[in-house]
């Protein structure tokens, strides 16, 4: 059966934004979301096709899901510029309305060894990948705390495990600073929210071959059995954001976890 929009799915009427979400993980969590009945605001710094080197577009996901019958809105936000992402949760507000679901995926990666990393590209990670999610929940928690409800799902990286010492680590320090943080972050806030009914949860998808990966050449030498598809990442995003929040709330979890533990069968995405 053909993937579709279901418009009383499990997030029927929910509005969620969804950073990162030109390609990769970030369009499959978008294109999942809104099958099951969401109003999806897909934000990331690639408007339109071609603006970026790797393919995908944040306008180019929203076609695809009112081709499909789905609602979404774009909206260009480069993370790590305050305003864009005060300009973000506005324009999502006069959109859509309140934000039930942030889910915070946008990532800029850079695999330099430290003696070799500069300032300038050290801040322009912790920016995006853990300040950037911080103060996009400080934005949008208010109005969930009134609400009583609300979701928000960061997503991580097995970077933020420690690693083994004689690994080389191919430069990926800092890179995996960030994801641990964004954990920690993770931990602390779902602990500060828990009596206001919003869930904050944390997952690492394994290694996807998204067009991120391939650039980097992640997925080399690596066996196909290793390779995680999209679609189990997304299906894993989805149960991390309905239900009760008391009961899904502060976990550092894996997508392949996650399928196992709540049996989940991902489902096929739509497609353009």
């Amino acid at each position: 059966m053909a993937a579709k929009i279901t418009k009383n799915g499990v997030l029927a009427g929910k509005v969620a934004v969804i950073t990162g979400a030109s390609r990769g993980i970030g369009e499959a969590i978008a294109l999942r979301y809104a099958m099951e009945g969401a109003r999806v605001v897909v934000s990331a710094r690639t408007l339109d096709e071609g603006d970026h080197q790797l393919p995908g577009s944040i306008n180019g996901v929203v076609k695809t899901i009112r081709d499909a019958g789905g609602e979404a809105h774009a909206v260009r936000c480069d993370l790590s510029i305050e305003a864009h992402r005060e300009n973000l949760v506005k324009e999502t507000e006069a959109t859509f309305g309140p934000v039930d679901i942030l889910c915070n995926n946008a990532a800029v990666t850079f695999f330099v060894p430290v003696t070799d990393f500069t300032e300038k590209r050290f801040q322009l990670m912790m920016e995006v990948q853990v300040y950037g999610p911080f103060h996009l929940a400080q934005l949008v928690l208010p109005s969930m705390r009134e609400r009583k409800l609300g979701w928000i799902l960061n997503i991580s990286s097995h970077a933020a495990l420690h690693p083994a010492k004689d690994t080389g680590g191919r430069g990926g320090t800092v890179y995996g600073m960030c994801k641990a943080a964004l954990e920690r972050f993770t931990t602390g806030l779902a602990s500060e929210v828990y009596s206001d009914n919003i869930g904050v949860n944390v997952i690492s998808p394994g290694l996807v071959a998204t067009p991120g990966v391939l650039f980097h050449k992640l997925t080399e030498g690596r066996p196909e059995s290793a390779i995680t598809p999209v679609e189990h990442m997304s299906e894993a995003c989805l149960r991390l954001v309905h239900g009760d929040p008391k009961d899904m709330t502060g976990k550092i979890t894996y997508a392949a976890d996650m399928l196992k533990d709540y049996d989940l069968t991902p489902a096929d995405l739509i497609a353009s």
